[in-house]
């Protein structure tokens, strides 16, 4: 490794790079490939339930799975802490189902995390808070960020605001930062248009927590079909990957190269309503727990799902030439 990328690596790890006047006003972080210019990265969603609901034991498949592939970092689709996220930054939830949980040291690596509707409803400030970062330096949530990692770009959107019905329900959600929310949803959507546009990463990635197309209990999420699905076919975006669904699933699009990518199996799943779709379009599905992992390359990303016990139930991947993305 050079000593640059050693230099980027070990900033990334103790949580201190300094985000950089971003494009289109989104945070920016940066994380280096491997030395030969690869990248591996796992993702898991709809976690953090103190270790319960096999959340420990699909943890433990994980530790194996990343040391096998020398994992970079992970990335994690929200729903982060049950049932109603942290209360603050001292909550002893962040131990019981972050720290005390992912204790292998391949698991011992940058995770990136947004926030689901769960952590919405009690104190989502408290997992955005560095302090929660001074007390695991793997820990870094944010609203909504970039993720620039050489040859792709991972942009980390805050689906939960899109979502009507959370403002109806008598549940209480922490909507600081978020209000007016027309003005929220309105600067988000430019800013993650403005930041794809801009991009000039091979591979663009986008990752929020809701399902934007699902055969699940959740189906789609329509709010995300009508104002984010057309952004993201616009610009070109690779993949969506998301959890809220509590299950693995690999759905393609039907008029464009954009992929579908469930990652939402981290602990309680099994919930055995599965809606019918096109079989040209279901690549994958698995109401079970389990999670995901990312092999990209300049010329190839490969998607793999994994269940409980670490067997491999999915394999897909792309290629693109390196001079079609300049």
């Amino acid at each position: 490794m050079s000593l640059f990328h050693h230099l980027k690596l070990t900033v990334t790890l103790f949580g201190l790079c300094l985000a950089s006047v971003a494009i289109a006003d989104l945070q920016r972080f940066e994380h280096p490939t491997k030395a030969d210019g690869s990248l591996s990265v796992m993702v898991i969603g709809d976690w953090g339930r103190r270790g319960t609901h096999n959340q420990s034991e699909v943890a433990l498949q994980m530790g194996k799975t990343a040391e096998k592939l020398d994992t970079d970092f992970i990335i994690s689709t929200g729903d982060n802490f049950y049932e109603d996220g942290l209360t603050d930054v001292h909550d002893a939830a962040f131990d019981e189902s972050f720290t005390n949980i992912y204790t292998a040291p391949s698991l011992q690596k940058q995770w990136y995390a947004v926030l689901g509707n769960h952590d919405y409803r009690s104190n989502a400030l408290a997992q955005l808070s560095p302090v929660l970062t001074k007390r695991d330096s793997r820990w870094l949530c944010m609203r909504s960020f970039i993720l620039n990692a050489e040859i792709v770009e991972f942009f980390f959107v805050d689906t939960t605001p899109f979502r009507d019905k959370y403002f109806q329900e008598d549940h209480t959600y922490d909507w600081r930062g978020v209000l007016p929310r027309k003005d929220y949803l309105s600067n988000l959507l430019k800013d993650v248009d403005s930041a794809l546009r801009e991009s000039t990463a091979t591979w663009k990635i986008v990752v929020g927590h809701h399902t934007m197309r699902s055969a699940g209990i959740h189906g789609d999420t329509i709010e995300l079909v009508a104002k984010l699905l057309p952004i993201l076919q616009a610009n070109n975006v690779d993949l969506y990957i998301n959890g809220h669904d509590h299950c693995l699933e690999h759905i393609s699009s039907p008029d464009s190269p954009l992929q579908f990518l469930t990652s939402g199996g981290g602990s309680k799943a099994w919930r055995g309503k599965v809606k019918g779709w096109n079989p040209k379009e279901m690549k994958f599905y698995y109401d079970g727990q389990g999670f995901m992992t990312l092999q990209i390359t300049q010329n190839e990303v490969g998607v793999q799902f994994y269940d409980i016990v670490g067997n491999v139930l999915h394999k897909w991947s792309v290629t693109k030439s390196v001079y079609a993305s300049i």
